[in-house]
């Protein structure tokens, strides 16, 4: 059973071997799998990353566009990391008012704040994550924060290039759980 440290090592250096073209053939069908799995219409705040896209994440610009063009009346919410707390704020997406900063994510530099409690959904980032639904990210607990601040039954669904693994090793009391994962060959329910 390995850590997490051991596991964001030897994920990260897995996803840097990718191709942008097996990127994007992933991110194309994980978004596909969002679509057919999930019922938009009773969701009107759905927060997503936006992809750090040197470090091979999933394109989640797919996702938006095609929100936007499907469900319009889905209000889409991006994060703006706060990097000496490790909070995050979270605005209105709107393309112009995004900036790349020190890690590559773009993020909103100005825009409407919407508070965490008001999103339905939530897609979460990762590297790999287990069977029973525990995540591992980048490792500074930005997104296990953010959750804590959400409404008990904010869907959380997490998309992962990498199919699950039996058991993440190192877990503590402030990881917070997906309820779903989307991967290129499926949908989990955790």
């Amino acid at each position: 059973m390995m850590t997490k440290p051991a596991l964001r090592k030897y994920y990260l250096s897995k996803r840097k071997a990718l191709s942008q073209t097996e990127v994007l053939a992933k991110s194309q069908a994980i978004v596909e799998l969002f679509f057919q799995h999930f019922k938009l219409d009773i969701v009107k705040y759905l927060h997503t990353f936006l992809p750090i896209i040197k470090q091979n994440e999933i394109n989640t610009f797919l996702l938006i566009e095609r929100l936007q063009t499907e469900f319009p009346q889905v209000q889409i919410v991006v994060p703006k990391s706060i990097p000496d707390t490790y909070q995050m704020e979270h605005f209105l997406y709107n393309k112009e008012a995004l900036v790349e900063n020190k890690w590559g994510i773009p993020e909103p530099v100005f825009g409407e704040l919407i508070p965490p409690k008001k999103l339905s959904l939530v897609l979460v980032p990762l590297l790999i994550f287990d069977k029973a639904g525990n995540r591992v990210g980048y490792g500074k607990g930005f997104y296990d924060r953010f959750l804590q601040e959400c409404n008990s039954d904010v869907m959380k669904v997490g998309l992962c290039i990498e199919e699950a693994i039996e058991t993440i090793g190192d877990l503590n009391e402030f990881d917070v759980k997906l309820d779903y994962c989307i991967t290129p060959n499926g949908l989990y329910t955790l």
